[in-house]
Formats: C-alpha cells, sequence, structure tokens
C-alpha cells in the first residue's frame, strides 16, 4: 500500500526528512486510514509514528584506508599534491637539524677542542637560526680560527 501522503504529512509536521520517518508495521492499516494531519498528530502522540534517529557519515572506509596508509599505501606519486618540502614537516627538519648541530658541538666541547664559552656561543647562535646546515656551522668555525685543522 502507498503510504507516501502520510510519510509527508508526518515528515511535515515533525520536522524532519521523509527518510527518517518509521511506521509500525503491524498498524499499517490505521496509518493508511490517516488523511488528515490531525489523524497524524494522533498516530504520532500513540507511537505509531516514529523518528529515526539522523544517519552521520559512516567512517568505517576512512578507517580502512588510514590503516593502509600508516603502512605506506596509497602514498604514490599520483596521489601527491604539492612539492617535496610542501609534504615534509618544516618542524620535523628543524628538530633533525638541531639536533645533528647540537650533537656535533657537544661532542667538540667534550673531547677538548672547543672551550665553554666557544661552546655556548655556537649553541645560542645555532639556536637562533645563524647556520642553515652542520656544513654552514663547520664552515663558520673554520673561518673565525675557531676548529683546528684535523677536525675540518
Amino acid at each position: 500500500m502507498d503510504l507516501s501522503y502520510q510519510r509527508r504529512l508526518a515528515a511535515e509536521l515533525l520536522g524532519v526528512g521523509e527518510t527518517r520517518i518509521r511506521f509500525d508495521p503491524e498498524q499499517l492499516d490505521r496509518v493508511a486510514s490517516a488523511v488528515t494531519k490531525d489523524d497524524i498528530r494522533r498516530l504520532i502522540k500513540d507511537g505509531v509514528i516514529t523518528v529515526e534517529p539522523p544517519h552521520s557519515n559512516s567512517r568505517g572506509r576512512w578507517r580502512i584506508r588510514h590503516e593502509q596508509r600508516r603502512k605506506g599505501r596509497r602514498r604514490g606519486y599520483g596521489r601527491r599534491k604539492g612539492s617535496k618540502w610542501a609534504r615534509f614537516d618544516k618542524k620535523e627538519a628543524w628538530m633533525n637539524k638541531i639536533r645533528k648541530m647540537r650533537r656535533f658541538l657537544r661532542w667538540l666541547r667534550d673531547h677538548g677542542v672547543i672551550d665553554r664559552r666557544t661552546y655556548r656561543r655556537l649553541y645560542l647562535m645555532a639556536k637562533g637560526g645563524a647556520f642553515e646546515s652542520l656544513a654552514s656551522l663547520k664552515r663558520y668555525m673554520k673561518d673565525h680560527g675557531l676548529l683546528p685543522q684535523e677536525y675540518r
């Protein structure tokens, strides 16, 4: 039996979409006989017509894709939009760079190649971004006579 009219009236009264209207399957004859808004209101009050909870987007497909990406799949050249450096985390790059420089300075200090004052000055310069790489730090030390010949 066609209950589209009753479904439309119920949706209008309840302020939801027609797909969320649910009829009690045992009382479909009562629903079919309802032709006015008052009849529909009575059925809603009696619990014959109910509203289904809203549907949200399923995350099942996302979870599968996410798991695949964690394994390194679906990350090929065809998927990429930005350049290598646009996709590369700037913070990660900085951390790698500064750790390398600090490790080198610490080694020089512990092995008596530079004194504590020089170490501290270079450490703070590195922190301030004065050197773009370990090579530039070494170049600076060489130019300013801070690095003995065997460590160049």
